[in-house]
């Protein structure tokens, strides 16, 4: 299968541009430019300053008049370790719409709270299970709109150590929900161990050994550098493709050896400074890595 390529739309809205978003107009004519297959759209202001059927039509018809497909969407939700399943539902009916006028086939949630204690002062087991029924009632309800519910897992956020993401994916038990794969968080929890709660889990395999432990698991990937720090001592400092210490002539095998065989394959920028001036040479980079391993 020959993989599309796209990314996230996010990196040009926050980070560098958090005071000078760039319009989504703009965004387009330069992923348009670059003969990316895609966008994973950022369902946030100003990209989508509000949820309503009109605007939704309007950036439908924005990506279709440049020939972007859609790949996935990041948009907001609750906690769902501190928010009633009501709350969260209601939350992921609202994105379900976006998904549903934009042909979106990947809707992309996370845990929220930081990693700095078990939230609401749980038990960290309730915590766990809570998380873990939200997430299958969730998936159900993606399920009947063929929407995937996908869990990107990153330092900034409670439950981040490797075995935590596997037990996760077991607990919640349904086969509409899977991992966001993301190369540089994968390198910060395998590798470095970044806020850990306890004691840090390293893995001595590093990311092929974390992908491998999510065999079946995956149901996105997004692509980008690690040069082993954190983003103000928070998340992942997503570095240019290219430009840090991953090994994606080791990591892309991995994920294939995982069972990820979905098409598409993710950019992601996420507060790199000016990311719009090195989208094209993470798209060359992302490119060869196709022409190598993804035709």
């Amino acid at each position: 299968m020959k993989r599309k390529t796209s990314i996230g739309a996010w990196a040009y809205i926050w980070g560098g541009y958090e005071e000078a978003p760039i319009p989504l107009e703009t965004v387009v004519k330069t992923l348009k430019d670059n003969n990316f297959d895609g966008i994973e759209f950022a369902a946030f202001p100003p990209h989508l300053e509000e949820n309503t059927p009109a605007r939704r039509k309007e950036v439908k018809k924005l990506f279709d008049d440049n020939g972007l497909e859609v790949s996935g969407v990041a948009a907001g939700f609750p906690s769902p370790a501190t928010a009633s399943k009501k709350e969260y539902l209601d939350a992921a009916k609202e994105n379900l719409e976006i998904c549903a006028d934009l042909n979106i086939p990947k809707l992309r949630t996370e845990t929220v709270d930081p990693p700095t204690g078990v939230p609401g002062g749980m038990d960290y087991e309730d915590a766990f299970s809570k998380i873990a029924d939200i997430w299958n009632e969730t998936a159900e309800l993606c399920a009947k709109q063929n929407v995937k519910l996908i869990w990107e897992f990153e330092p900034g956020f409670f439950l981040n150590k490797p075995s935590e993401v596997v037990r996760m994916t077991y607990k919640v038990d349904h086969p509409n929900f899977s991992v966001l794969f993301d190369s540089c968080h994968a390198y910060m929890s395998a590798v470095m161990g970044s806020r850990h709660m306890g004691e840090k889990e390293i893995l001595p395999g590093g990311v092929v050994q974390f992908a491998h432990m999510l065999t079946g698991k995956i149901g996105h990937v997004h692509l980008i550098d690690s040069d082993g720090t954190l983003h103000d001592d928070d998340t992942s400092t997503h570095a240019p493709l290219g430009t840090g210490r991953l090994d994606f002539d080791t990591i892309m095998p991995a994920i294939e050896e995982a069972g990820y065989d979905d098409e598409w394959w993710t950019i992601d920028l996420c507060f790199w400074p000016k990311a719009l001036d090195v989208t094209s040479d993470n798209k060359k980079f992302l490119d060869k890595l196709v022409k190598k391993y993804g035709s």
